[in-house]
């Protein structure tokens, strides 16, 4: 291999690589199997996937953001109005469900970057609220609490994916280009990223301009959320406020916190457990929210660097010992 691209192929470390050769293995599945159980589990998967590493860019600057589910909302409503006016492009929708979040995203950055700790906690949680009250309240351009349905398809080189197994191969390309986003990012600016997670008055005092970064974490992560809204309002055909509620912001943050924050396989590996779960013990009926709750327990407190975290701990523990 010629020295001029040796840099370039290690752009993107071992846990990157592994993430996108995950998304590409999983347009494979639909190729496998019939079962409608199949292919929603896995829809389920890849929209959590992307809205939890929307969370997960934040918490690489150690800012825990509730804000995801007002981002999916613009997002996933954007591609829903568009599909009011027969607008079906999967690659006009695309680039309007990042761009759109991401543009309002700036002004919010504006504001809300400036606090730290448990104030932008609140003020994020605060943002999905308002975002909730504004789906109800503009009937005339969101349907209010009726909502936006019968959304066509989206069409992907003159083919509309109407068909399960086609949405979910939708979902997997959202996927897909979601954690390319996701992993360019944090790579290219892992170093920043790190230094204001370790201390960000120390990095700020030694010439890092660190709410640039901030913004752009900040901006990028907006973006990736409302891919996630675009590929729920595909999966559902259906754009409803109570898709956005604030609450699913919890959900996002525990499987990323479970999957482990320190690695991009965390929010992955979080997602893909939690929502399992969540489909096994939702055979439990009035058992299945406990049995979620002490899963999760269980793995906050047994594995405090979270799945992917504990695993590589223990690889470098046995590593160390032979």
């Amino acid at each position: 291999m010629p020295g001029s691209l040796l840099p370039r192929a290690r752009f993107l470390g071992g846990a990157e690589i592994a993430a996108i050769v995950v998304f590409a293995a999983c347009f494979a599945v639909p190729m496998m199997t019939r079962s409608v159980l199949v292919f929603s589990v896995l829809n389920q998967a890849l929209v959590g996937v992307v809205a939890a590493q929307s969370v997960w860019i934040m918490l690489r600057m150690n800012l825990l953001s509730f804000a995801s589910p007002a981002f999916m909302a613009i997002g996933g409503y954007t591609v829903a109005i568009a599909g009011q006016y027969e607008v079906t492009n999967v690659f006009l929708l695309t680039a309007a469900a990042f761009v759109l979040p991401a543009l309002v995203a700036i002004p919010l950055g504006a504001l809300v970057l400036r606090l730290r700790g448990t104030y932008f906690v609140l003020v994020t949680f605060v943002l999905s609220q308002i975002m909730q009250l504004l789906l109800f309240e503009t009937p005339g351009l969101t349907g209010g609490s009726n909502g936006i349905s019968g959304i066509p398809p989206v069409n992907v080189l003159g083919t509309d994916m109407a068909t399960n197994r086609q949405v979910v191969l939708f979902a997997c390309g959202i996927a897909l280009l979601a954690t390319v986003i996701t992993a360019c990012l944090t790579r290219y600016f892992r170093q920043h990223f790190a230094a204001i997670e370790e201390n960000e008055i120390l990095a700020e005092s030694l010439g890092l301009v660190v709410w640039r970064y901030k913004a752009l974490g900040f901006v990028v992560a907006a973006g990736i959320a409302g891919l996630a809204g675009f590929s729920l309002v595909t999966m559902l055909l259906t754009a409803h406020p109570s898709s956005f509620d604030s609450g699913t912001a919890v959900d996002f943050i525990a499987y990323t916190i479970i999957g482990g924050r320190a690695s991009i396989l965390g929010p992955i590996v979080g997602t893909a457990l939690m929502v399992y779960a969540t489909n096994l013990f939702g055979t439990h009926g009035q058992y299945a929210q406990g049995l979620y709750g002490v899963l999760i327990l269980v793995v906050v407190l047994a594995l405090r660097g979270g799945v992917v975290g504990t695993v590589g701990t223990l690889v470098r523990k046995l590593r160390g010992a032979s």
